[in-house]
């Protein structure tokens, strides 16, 4: 029930992007996840609340685990990730 309904509710900020309610380069899906510190900092630059930010789907009131980093260059940071370790050889 929960997948289902945070489905909806991403469907529902597609269709306010889709009639102009939110920019289509400024809205909660091109900035998520928001994290604790962009939520709570002292400036808020966003066409949407801070709570709409912060709480996507309700049941995140009671149950939010906030990430602490934001997503590096949109999906292609998600789809390929880099390693900042150090190389193999320095560990044996």
């Amino acid at each position: 029930d929960r997948f289902i309904h945070a489905m909806k509710m991403i469907r529902e900020e597609i269709a306010a992007v889709e009639s102009g309610t939110w920019p289509v380069d400024n809205n909660p899906l091109c900035h998520a996840p928001h994290t604790a510190l962009t939520v709570t900092g002292d400036r808020w630059d966003k066409p949407y609340s801070r709570t709409k930010a912060a709480y996507p789907v309700d049941s995140l009131k009671h149950n939010k685990y906030w990430v602490p980093v934001g997503r590096l260059d949109n999906a292609y940071g998600d789809k390929n990730l880099m390693c900042s370790c150090a190389p193999i050889t320095d560990y044996l």
